[in-house]
C-alpha cells in the first residue's frame, strides 16, 4: 500500500523568492507583489538589479565611478519598499543584490543559479521596443530557463 502524506497549503508556499528588477515605472509593482508573496510565504526576499554594461561596453570606455552611480540611484529607489520589506515581521531575510553585467548571464549566473529560488518574479517587459527586438525578454528567458516558479507581473 502507497503510503500517503498530508500537504497543507503552507507546505506549498515558497522559502525563497528572488524578484528581478529592471529600473522601469513598472519595478514598484512587481516588488509590491515580491513583498507580499514573500510575507504571506514567511520567505526569505532576494531583490536583483542588473546594471546592463552592453551599452557601455559597446562605448568602450566609461567613467570608473557610473557604475557605483547607477547602482545608488537604483538601491534609492527602492528604498522605502526595502524598508517596508525587512519591518515586515513575517519576511525571513531582505537582500538587495546588485551587479553590473549582461542582463541574462548575469541574472541566472550570478544571482538565481546562487540563490537557488523556489520563486522568480520579473515584469513582462522592461526592455525598449528596439532592444526587444534584438535580444527578446527577459522574462521569456526566465520562464525558459530557471529550474523553478516563474511569476510574470504584468
Amino acid at each position: 500500500m502507497a503510503e500517503t502524506t498530508t500537504t497543507t497549503y503552507q507546505d506549498l508556499g515558497y522559502d525563497k523568492i528572488f524578484v528581478s528588477l529592471d529600473g522601469t515605472d513598472k519595478q514598484n509593482e512587481v516588488l509590491n507583489r515580491a513583498i507580499v508573496l514573500a510575507a504571506n510565504d514567511n520567505a526569505e526576499l532576494y531583490i536583483g538589479h542588473v546594471i546592463d554594461s552592453t551599452a557601455l561596453e559597446t562605448a568602450g570606455s566609461f567613467p570608473v565611478d557610473l557604475i557605483p552611480s547607477l547602482e545608488k540611484d537604483f538601491r534609492n529607489s527602492i528604498a522605502d519598499q526595502v524598508a517596508e520589506a525587512e519591518s515586515e515581521p513575517q519576511i525571513k531575510k531582505v537582500e538587495v543584490i546588485v551587479k553590473a553585467g549582461r542582463i541574462r548571464e548575469t541574472l541566472k549566473d550570478e544571482m538565481i543559479d546562487v540563490i537557488e529560488p523556489d520563486l522568480v518574479i520579473c515584469g513582462a517587459r522592461g526592455l525598449s521596443s528596439i532592444k526587444y527586438a534584438i535580444l527578446g525578454s527577459i522574462s521569456t528567458f526566465l520562464t525558459r530557463s530557471v529550474p523553478c516558479d516563474v511569476l510574470v507581473v504584468k
